[in-house]
């Protein structure tokens, strides 16, 4: 892919994360002078991991700045050396989830003045779809909503990216909830499987995001992740590994009430797992509307993007 000629300095707030490193390394990818905020030595502590990811995104050309949510005025210097500030904040309760954190990022935008863009994190079912969903699990949307009319209110120039599930986490495991891998013989199919489910690789998804920085046609609009040939059913999943693996999985079959009644006794994050799941599998949330003026579709915008087919992506797991 071509490195875009462009002197826009990207700021990329979590990018250690899964999604953030990502984003690192889709904003080098593109030439971007790209910007990491490095958090202070006594909050790194010892997580060698975070720090030597940090080291290596210098070594390839990023520039590391010293920033911390509990020093604000630290954060408005740190927007003020970039053009577009991107978040990447956890939001899943099974690792972190601090969403709420992005409201004092908002403010230093707001003090800084300067930024160009921001774009919040966002990546999974689009918030402004879900005002009807499940507790607990409604917390994501109301709080990523809640991050949105902040970011409008100060009138901060956006893009929000949404609308795909994570491969790493829907795809290994054929959509299983509790493990990554493949399961060997038996499958669990969520109603009669044939939902339409939006699946992305996530280095697709960081690809799309940086392409989406300066591109008027996604200026205060969402960006969805909908590439049609990511578009599957789950029993079209679970086909696509049968046939890499030459064998065929028993499939058990669970209806939504069964399957809304498995969050009892679960503990909070499984909860919230279950309800999302409901969401996408059941209710088919991250594809059962057309995009409107609102939005536009990435691959559409973007079709140089060479993006991920899932059949490529499982022949790893095989």
């Amino acid at each position: 892919m071509a490195n875009v000629k462009s002197n826009l300095k990207v700021l990329v707030v979590g990018g250690t994360g899964y999604i953030g490193r990502r984003i690192v390394k889709a904003s080098l990818a593109q030439g971007y002078p790209t910007y990491v905020l490095q958090r202070p030595a006594a909050e790194i502590g010892l997580d060698i991991e975070k720090l030597e990811m940090l080291l290596s995104f210098k070594k390839q050309g990023a520039h590391l700045v010293e920033g911390s949510f509990s020093d604000f005025q630290s954060l408005v210097d740190a927007v003020k050396k970039v053009d577009v500030v991107i978040c990447t904040m956890s939001g899943v309760h099974f690792r972190s989830h601090n969403l709420l954190l992005q409201l004092k990022l908002v403010e230093a935008i707001k003090q800084a003045g300067n930024v160009k863009r921001f774009l919040p994190s966002e990546f999974g079912l689009d918030p402004a779809r879900m005002g009807h969903a499940l507790e607990p699990g409604r917390v994501t949307f109301d709080e990523k909503m809640k991050v949105r009319k902040a970011i409008e209110d100060a009138k901060i120039p956006f893009t929000y990216v949404c609308g795909a599930a994570f491969a790493g986490y829907f795809v290994g495991n054929l959509s299983q909830m509790g493990t990554l891998v493949p399961p060997k013989d038996k499958v669990l199919v969520y109603g009669d499987g044939n939902t339409k489910v939006s699946i992305m690789d996530e280095d697709d998804i960081a690809t799309y995001t940086i392409k989406a920085i300066e591109d008027p046609r996604t200026l205060n609009k969402t960006l969805y992740l909908r590439a049609p040939e990511t578009l599957l059913t789950q029993r079209e999943l679970v086909q696509i590994w049968e046939n890499l693996v030459g064998k065929k999985l028993e499939k058990n079959s669970i209806s939504k009430e069964d399957f809304l009644a498995s969050m009892k006794g679960m503990d909070y994050a499984g909860q919230v797992g279950v309800g999302h799941f409901y969401h996408i599998f059941y209710e088919g949330s991250l594809t059962n509307f057309e995009i409107g003026k609102e939005g536009e579709e990435a691959s559409k915008l973007y079709p140089e993007v060479k993006y991920t087919r899932m059949d490529e992506y499982l022949k790893v797991y095989a």
